[in-house]
């Protein structure tokens, strides 16, 4: 991966947004429906564009909601709808005008008291605490967010009754009958003004923080993060977090410290990214520089990004955690410290996710779930009960509950946050518990590379079999899986994947760019690692030729 010289280095003037221009282009301009990319497409965290090129514009929204209205009325949702924003520029006009739609169509709305920010588990929280005992009068969601995206980008996702993300028949239905709305001359838009909605009696000032922090004790053992004094550093990236931690902290007594509380739409605090761009990835060892240089300050320190799904973790020695590592010791601490969680609950992992996890998964007797990349396919089963505990490699997670009862089912940046902190309270620093994880079971070297493609060969990716790799060895090891399909639930993966006894690699195509994404894991050494990877892009681009 070539890194941008800007990269870790705090965010030049020429590099900030200009809100203004942002926040007009949004209303004054129209996507232009001969061109595929400004149609509305919902991939893995839904449609995502942003107003500059005309891919993330009033007219996007208008159709969206319109179209999670008649999906509602098709589907028999008729409870309140639970609406979330973001700090990004875009999400609050967003939010506008989905509320004109939504009021228009006499959607009962719960929106953030005094035009505040919403973390998306929040109000996955909000939806199931509505829904549970409910046949009738069920709750949905929408998330106005573009996630970790650059300043400059929108995004909307629609969370259905279950309170997850929306899996592909859904956003599918969504995303088609919304490109219909889009059309001039379609019919079945309504539309209020803003005051007319605002002022609507079905749009309800709703506070989401309170629950939220009470129930979070019903989770994580936050007495005992009070107990050892955990010095706690958090920095909400100027997110929809930002206003949780004084609530949290206050209400279990922590030691926690917010070291940003800013909120600035052109988010002008920022490290700039590997690649020269802004972007609020708390992943991102580039992106959050300013965090790491705090390390020795706290015990632990933890980032989220803008609306909190995701988490990033800084150890005092380790400074910040690769996600898989982090994934690998949080699950071995939870499955020896809830002795509550039902044993046949499985641990959810996907299919791009490093196999330290595989190994402490099988050395502790518990079963193993693995599914394609979307946090999606953890939804039921953490609503169920057949699972507890579900985390992606790009650092989005979650668990139950201790008693074994169902928290969110979304990824929950702040749980994984504090999960660290309880895990320093217990065993007084979280970097040994990952170096006895290498001692037990190997280092991992693990690594993800974007690389180059037609989009015909990105096309190629859907008719892939194992057949397809004719090669019998990888790396000097023998090759025992070839998949398609993840080993979980048998859904495609949406490209391959390879597996020998100490290493594998995995290939799927970018949803937005012409490249695809190898991923390749190797547990013998860098140079295994490196050949791996030589030999998947050479057997990749032997698949795609057919």
């Amino acid at each position: 991966m070539n890194i941008h010289p800007l990269a870790g280095k705090p965010a030049p003037a020429e590099l900030l947004i200009d809100a203004s221009k942002l926040e007009r282009d949004y209303y004054e301009r129209k996507p232009d429906l001969t061109d595929p990319n400004q149609l509305v497409s919902f991939g893995t965290s839904g449609h995502r564009g942003t107003s500059l090129n005309g891919t993330f514009t009033e007219s996007h929204i208008l159709a969206i909601a319109q179209a999670v209205c008649d999906y509602r009325h098709t589907h028999g949702i008729h409870g309140p709808l639970f609406m979330a924003k973001d700090t990004h520029v875009l999400s609050a006009p967003a939010q506008r005008t989905a509320l004109e739609v939504l009021a228009a169509n006499g959607v009962e709305v719960y929106i953030q008291q005094e035009d505040g920010f919403t973390p998306t588990p929040a109000l996955s929280l909000a939806i199931l605490a509505h829904n549970r005992g409910r046949k009738d009068g069920l709750a949905d969601g929408i998330i106005i967010t573009p996630s970790h995206n650059p300043p400059s980008d929108g995004g909307l996702k629609y969370n259905p009754p279950d309170g997850g993300p929306a899996d592909t028949k859904v956003t599918n239905w969504i995303q088609h009958r919304a490109n219909q709305l889009l059309h001039p001359g379609s019919h079945g838009l309504k539309r209020l003004s803003f005051e007319a909605a605002i002022k609507a009696a079905t749009t309800h000032a709703h506070d989401y923080c309170r629950p939220y922090v009470e129930a979070l004790g019903s989770v994580l053992d936050l007495d005992a993060i009070r107990a050892a004094g955990v010095r706690i550093g958090v920095d909400p990236l100027g997110g929809a977090s930002v206003n949780y931690w004084e609530p949290i902290k206050e209400h279990y007594g922590l030691n926690l410290t917010v070291v940003n509380p800013r909120v600035d739409p052109t988010f002008s605090f920022m490290t700039v990214d590997h690649d020269g761009k802004i972007r609020m990835d708390c992943s991102s060892p580039y992106a959050m520089t300013s965090l790491v240089k705090l390390k020795d300050k706290f015990d632990v320190a933890f980032g989220c990004d803008p609306d909190a799904d995701r988490h990033g973790i800084v150890s005092p020695t380790m400074g910040l955690m690769n996600p898989n590592h982090y994934l690998a010791v949080a699950i071995n601490y939870l499955l020896r410290n809830r002795p509550q969680w039902p044993a046949t609950a499985a641990i959810g992992k996907t299919v791009v996710s490093s196999s330290l996890i595989d190994r402490v998964v099988a050395k502790l007797d518990r079963r193993l779930f693995e599914v394609p990349v979307g946090f999606k396919y953890f939804t039921p089963g953490l609503r169920d009960g057949s699972l507890c505990f579900g985390g992606e490699e790009s650092a989005g997670a979650c668990c139950i509950r201790r008693d074994g009862s169902t928290w969110v089912t979304e990824k929950d940046g702040l749980l994984l946050g504090l999960l660290a902190a309880e895990i320093v309270a217990h065993t007084g620093s979280i970097a040994p518990q990952y170096k006895t994880l290498t001692e037990k079971f190997g280092t991992p070297y693990y690594t993800r590379i974007d690389t180059p493609c037609t989009p015909e060969q990105k096309a190629g990716f859907k008719n892939l079999t194992p057949a397809s790799v004719t090669a019998s060895e990888l790396a000097g090891e023998p090759i025992t899986a070839k998949l398609i399909n993840a080993p979980g639930n048998q859904a495609p993966i949406g490209g391959l994947k390879v597996v020998t006894a100490n290493g594998w690699f995995a290939a799927r195509p970018s949803g937005t760019e012409n490249l695809y994404k190898l991923y390749a894991e190797s547990f013998a050494s860098q140079k295994s690692l490196d050949a791996i990877i030589k030999e998947a892009q050479k057997m990749v681009m032997e698949a795609l030729k057919g």
